[in-house]
């Protein structure tokens, strides 16, 4: 599907990372996109940057009637063909640590902003996309985001990879579920990637990350996140896929 300027592209985590880099990507198609991030997220300083066809609204992707407003301040900007889930968190913890069992507020808010949040996003802009006329064979394109810590899980990412592995599995049902809708659903599964997450490592710490990689022998850059997004979004034969995007990298286990 090629996107136009009556086309908007719904972005969670929008306000930094993979989401800021992929709106970036969508808006230079032509797209309005929609950045949804927590209010504490500096959203306005992307829309500023990239000017018109740009908007930003605080939300929590796991709070059903912020998402629900989010997705019809969409459809007010025109039609909602893209849905891009990129928020998420990523703490760390092990299942035995030095001060006991792992905490389990920290897991279930983890799978919940990840995994149900994910969920809850693609439930509300599918039903948006539902009313859509068909462009290219599509009513709308849904591109999750999980990682590779969903095959690879390493040692203090049990809550990370149980959410992200959650994400990988509802890719193909969801799929086979909207496929009568028209709407396609792919996920991408990150390596690791050059974000604000990693920007505060020292030096030498990133350049330990970036040696395990194979080819290309760096982090990768969030653009080349954006543009997967994009390719995604314009082939119309992909659907109900896991593409890993981590230079051939598999992880250890710590």
């Amino acid at each position: 599907m090629q996107l136009t300027s009556s086309h908007v592209a719904l972005i969670t985590g929008g306000a930094s990372g993979l989401g800021a880099a992929t709106a970036r990507e969508l808006h230079a198609q032509g797209a309005h996109v929609l950045l949804l991030d927590l209010p504490s997220a500096d959203g306005g300083a992307v829309v500023d940057e990239l000017g018109e066809r740009a908007s930003f609204v605080p939300a929590d992707v796991t709070d059903a009637d912020a998402v629900a407003t989010a997705v019809a301040q969409a459809q007010e900007r025109g039609e909602l063909r893209v849905a891009v889930n990129c928020a998420g968190v990523g703490w760390a913890a092990r299942i035995l640590g030095k001060e006991g069992p792992h905490d389990l507020e920290l897991f279930q808010k983890v799978i919940s902003i990840n995994l149900v949040g994910t969920f809850n996003v693609l439930r509300l802009a599918a039903a948006a996309m539902a009313d859509n006329e068909p462009v290219d064979g599509d009513r709308g394109v849904i591109v999750n985001t999980a990682s590779i810590a969903a095959f690879d899980g390493q040692i203090g990412q049990i809550a990370y990879s149980a959410s992200k592995g959650g994400v990988v599995s509802m890719t193909l049902p969801a799929a086979r579920d909207l496929a009568r809708r028209q709407i396609r659903v792919v996920t991408i599964a990150p390596g690791t990637f050059d974000t604000p997450m990693l920007a505060g490592l020292p030096e030498e710490t990133r350049e330990a990350l970036a040696a395990d990689i194979p080819h290309p022998h760096r982090l990768g850059d969030p653009a080349e996140y954006g543009l997967l997004v994009r390719q995604l979004v314009e082939h119309p034969y992909v659907n109900g896929e896991v593409v890993r995007l981590d230079g051939a990298l598999r992880m250890p286990p710590r």
